[in-house]
This record gives structure tokens, C-alpha cells and sequence, in this order.
């Protein structure tokens, strides 16, 4: 029996422990003090204590995680997202384990996780990317010299950044040298590495990610696109598929430059290759996120792929199981991420037991959850507990299922966001497909 080490928790370990259990696959499941009673560690069917509340100290814990898969006899080990999922130096720990570490190769982590190598990486590649650096901005004179190029206003980013951390804007030459020290300091501290480099703002720009799978017999394919412009404080709320606005000739254009990338770097299993469209039609690429996204449940919907599973064959030396011929996309589908939150007192966190549940189901509704009658929401760990995901014929269609779905949420004892989720469905910009990344924010400024 074939055995597979699911390092992550919420919601994520749970849709893992589905595909696993649907495939034949034994699962372990690995929690902290505070999650002894969270929904994974219960489905699966081996559960292991890894340490107290901290990340650091358990979910984020190498050494603890690898100690259980080889006492458990796992050859697995599947990372979900966040936490360890884009930890290179992990990914290498298994390796070293003999166990099959289910994303790429950790140079390729390395690689793409290096926001700069990235960039010049994709260069060479023939992808086009956000006018800026060509290089490291060492210093002030550098990096004045990018951003005159480059036209002001533009962002300091961190080269080893991730969720939003280590940038800045910078609207003038004025602005630039303490805007680099505070994106350094904050990259230091985040993530080890203070280099910086240099990028153009782009306003009014939509976030378009498109989703490949490739295995390690040399096959790429792209999935399509999903538009994730819905942000607030650059983390994704709401995501949608089919793209609005995209020409049948651009959407294959990003699908081939995202393949295009893929191959550049050797790339295996799922990933995601993100770029920004500006108004005019140009795309850009922004970063490749080198595991599985939040959002991939919509692309599964109407593509009718199941990427979990396609990832644990792919981890098993299987080629893919279609070809990129075969990708077809049907219907339309949405995302609703549930936080854990109160959108009315500043998006506070809202944590404590729930009391009393219920959440939306009948046709075309899926639903991604940690949730359950009597479970504990702790304040120790990321705010979102669910996802709301529908699919119908339509994206007016969808968009009615989805609030059908979110007005079926009924909880006591914590906040949710649906009642957010729902004002956002109803925006008329969102309605006509006009919203970009700065869309919430501007809303929330009003």
C-alpha cells in the first residue's frame, strides 16, 4: 500500500485525503497541540502529533515531519500550499529520505522562488515580463537608474518575496531611498534574503494566472486561465473561470507562454504561472508559483480535471493522463474564499468554537472545508476555513448559484465573510467583468 504524508492542514489536507483515499492511497496525517481534534486529523488514517501551536514549532517543522513519514512508512509527501509547499531545502530533505516530495524538483523551487531569476529566466525564454531590473538594484544609483527606464511610478520588490511582503511604491525619485530600506528590512526579516530589484506599476492591471500540469516524461500542459484580480491587501478574495475580456487568440497566447516557461525551467507536477494584462491587451509574467493553488478547484470544474490526482501520478512516475488536445473548457466557474473574519470591524480575525453550522450544497456547488459543528477555529493560523466553489453553464448563471450558496451560510460562535463575498457579487463593476487588482481597495476607501 502506496502511503502519503499530507504536511499541511485546514482545509488543504483535507481535499488531499480525498484524492488519496479515492485512489487506493493510505494517508498520514500530521497536526499540532491546538489541531489534536481539526477535521484532517480525524479523516485520516493515521494522524501524528508534531509539536505546539507555532508553525515554527510543528507545521513548519522539517526534521518533526520527516521523522513521522519514515516511522509511518510513507513515500509520499504531499506539502498542499503555503507553509513548507515552495521550501526548496525541504523538498531536498525528502530526496534525501527517499521519499517523493509531490511538486517539482527543488531547483526548480529555487529557481522560481528567486523573483529576479525568475524574471531573467523568462527573458531568455521569450516571455514578456513587467518592464524594470535587469539585475539586482544594489544600490540607490541602481536602482534610480531602473526606475527612470522603467517610468515612475514603480515598485522596490524583493527578489526572494512572496505574499505581498517586500514591496513598495515609489512615486517619485524622492520616495526611492527609504522605500528600499523598508522593503529590505521587511524581506530580511520574512525571508533571509534582503535583495531588491525593480519594477514598473502597473494600474488598473488584472491578475491573470494560468494553470499547467507537466510530468517527468516531458509533457506540458496548460489548463486555461483563471482571473484572480479580486484582492485585498494583495491576497486573492474571489476568483473566476473563463477569464472575461479574453479574445479565444490572447487566451492561447498566455497558455502558450506559460508552457513556454514551464519547459524553460524543467518544470514537474502543478504549477501556476502568474501574469498581470494591463488595458491595452499586453500580458506580463509576475511569478510562477511552483505548487497548487488556493483556486484550483475551479479550474478542475471546468476543465473536468482532477489536478490532486494528477499530481500523485505524476509523483508516481505516471506520464499525464491527457494530452493538451484533450483540454476543453466547459461552463463557467467561481470561488468564494471563506475567511474566518468580520469584514465590518476592519477584517478582524474571528477566532473561538463554532456552535452552530451549516453550509450550502445542491447542484453545482462544491464545497472545500475545515468546518464542522463543535470545531475550534484558532487564532494561531491562517484565517481562511473554507472555499465556496460553483460551476454552472454561465457566468451569469454562476454567478446567481454562487449566491444562492453564500446565503445558505448559516454560523454561530465566529464571523464569516459571506456576507462580504455576497456585496462583492453584487458590484457593478465585478457584473460587467471590469474589476482589477485595485478594485477592493478602491471600494474600501469610498
Amino acid at each position: 500500500m502506496k502511503r502519503v504524508l499530507i504536511a499541511n492542514r485546514g482545509e488543504i489536507a483535507v481535499r488531499v485525503i480525498r484524492a488519496c483515499r479515492e485512489m487506493g492511497l493510505e494517508t498520514v496525517a500530521v497536526f499540532s497541540e491546538p489541531d489534536r481534534e481539526a477535521l484532517h486529523a480525524q479523516m485520516a488514517d493515521t494522524a501524528v502529533c508534531i509539536g505546539p501551536a507555532p508553525a515554527a514549532k510543528s507545521y513548519l517543522n522539517m526534521q518533526a515531519i520527516l521523522s513521522v513519514a519514515v516511522q509511518t512508512g510513507c513515500k509520499f509527501i504531499h506539502p498542499g500550499y503555503g507553509l513548507l509547499s515552495e521550501n526548496a531545502k525541504f523538498a531536498r530533505m525528502c530526496e534525501q529520505c527517499n521519499i517523493t516530495f509531490i511538486g517539482p524538483p527543488p531547483g526548480v523551487i529555487e529557481a522560481m522562488g528567486d523573483k529576479l531569476k525568475a524574471r531573467l529566466t523568462m527573458i531568455e525564454a521569450g516571455v514578456p515580463v513587467v518592464p524594470g531590473s535587469k539585475g539586482l538594484a544594489a544600490n540607490v544609483e541602481q536602482a534610480l537608474e531602473d526606475a527612470k527606464a522603467a517610468g515612475f511610478p514603480v515598485l522596490v520588490k524583493a527578489a526572494a518575496g512572496g505574499g505581498g511582503r517586500g514591496i513598495r511604491r515609489v512615486d517619485s525619485e524622492a520616495e526611492l531611498p527609504p522605500a528600499m530600506d523598508s522593503a529590505r528590512a521587511e524581506a530580511e526579516a520574512a525571508f533571509g534574503d534582503g535583495s531588491v530589484y525593480i519594477e514598473k506599476l502597473l494600474f488598473n492591471a488584472r491578475h491573470i494566472e494560468v494553470q499547467i500540469m507537466a510530468d517527468t516524461h516531458g509533457n506540458v500542459c496548460h489548463l486555461y486561465e483563471r482571473d484572480c484580480s479580486l484582492q485585498r491587501r494583495r491576497q486573492k478574495v474571489l476568483e473566476e473561470t473563463p477569464a472575461m475580456g479574453l479574445s479565444e487568440e490572447l487566451r492561447l497566447a498566455m497558455g502558450e507562454s506559460a508552457v513556454r516557461a514551464a519547459k524553460a525551467v524543467g518544470y514537474a507536477n502543478a504549477g501556476t504561472v502568474e501574469f498581470l494584462l494591463d488595458d491595452n491587451g499586453n500580458y506580463y509574467f509576475m511569478e510562477m508559483n511552483t505548487r497548487l493553488q488556493v483556486e484550483h478547484p475551479i479550474t478542475e470544474l471546468v476543465t473536468n480535471t482532477d489536478i490532486v490526482k494528477e499530481q500523485l501520478r505524476v509523483a508516481m512516475g505516471e506520464p499525464l493522463s491527457f494530452t493538451q488536445e484533450d483540454v476543453r473548457q466547459t461552463g463557467h466557474s467561481i470561488e468564494c474564499r471563506i475567511n474566518a473574519e468580520d469584514a465590518e470591524k476592519n477584517f478582524m480575525p474571528s477566532c473561538g468554537r463554532i456552535e452552530v453550522l451549516h453550509m450550502p450544497a445542491g447542484p453545482g456547488v462544491r464545497l472545500d472545508s475545515m468546518l464542522y459543528d463543535g470545531c475550534e477555529i484558532s487564532p494561531h493560523y491562517d484565517s481562511m476555513v473554507a472555499k465556496i466553489i460553483v460551476h454552472d453553464k454561465t457566468r451569469r448563471d454562476a454567478i446567481a448559484r454562487m449566491k444562492r450558496a453564500l446565503m445558505e451560510v448559516s454560523v454561530e460562535g465566529v464571523t464569516l465573510n459571506a456576507e462580504f463575498q455576497l456585496a462583492l457579487l453584487d458590484l457593478p463593476d465585478f457584473v460587467e467583468g471590469k474589476y482589477h487588482t485595485g478594485t477592493i481597495e478602491g471600494l474600501l476607501r469610498r
